[in-house]
């Protein structure tokens, strides 16, 4: 029984499927569980937390990030898997809150100051906490003297900068001198995405990483998760 809810749960992720009225990209399944009322369904069998997030979540958005790199998904069809997660995690957030699972750590993300796009950010936010890290989203157009005071007092482990915009990039520089001037560099990693930016660019202004997209983000800190442990 157990083993089936999950099964289907990491099928409708695939699928899209955040509620029973939606019909999914392959077939019409309209009217059978989507991933909300899966995941009730898993929490009322007892299936703990980690096995739904793990096994049902983040291995369904696995299968989406492997359509999504082959080109077989593109971005609506990533997002609406990203927003069925989103809408699980968000039943499973004060669960996840109360019990002793273990996060992979703290990440915070933010759109730097003057960018107002948030479509990248969202998504690696969703993707992230699928992935079993404890997200913090900071928003868009946020200023670098926020960001430095949240490192100070939340202490995350990661910190993930977004832009867009040639002009609003060179705010991500910004940040890391201003966490250098406050002595917090080297307390948190700081990855970069967004479409302005680079591998080379993440060089130049001595960030940790570039991330290509959110599955990207996920396997980059995981990597970083591993050589902690």
């Amino acid at each position: 029984m157990s083993e089936d809810i999950i099964a289907t749960l990491k099928e409708n992720v695939i699928q899209g499927r955040k509620s029973l009225e939606d019909e999914g990209i392959d077939e019409d399944l309209t009217g059978t569980p989507g991933v909300v009322e899966l995941t009730q369904s898993a929490l009322d069998n007892n299936i703990p937390l980690d096995v739904i997030v793990t096994q049902g979540l983040t291995a369904g958005m696995e299968v989406v990030g492997e359509k999504f790199a082959t080109k077989e998904y593109f971005i609506p069809d990533m997002l609406a898997s990203a927003e069925a997660v989103g809408a699980a995690m968000d039943i499973l957030k004060p669960l996840l809150d109360a019990s002793n699972v273990e996060t992979k750590g703290k990440f915070a993300i933010a759109t730097v100051k003057g960018d107002i796009h948030d479509i990248g950010k969202n998504i690696v936010a969703i993707l992230l906490r699928g992935a079993g890290y404890e997200v913090q989203d900071l928003g868009i157009d946020v200023p670098t003297e926020k960001i430095v005071e949240m490192v100070r007092e939340e202490k995350p482990d990661y910190i993930g900068l977004s832009a867009l915009l040639t002009t609003t990039m060179v705010n991500m520089g910004e940040v890391i001198e201003a966490l250098k001037e406050n002595g917090l560099r080297d307390k948190v990693k700081v990855l970069i995405g967004g479409a302005a930016v680079s591998d080379e660019y993440a060089c130049e202004i001595g960030a940790d990483a570039y991330c290509v997209d959110g599955f990207h983000a996920v396997k980059v800190l995981d990597a970083f998760h591993q050589a902690k442990a």
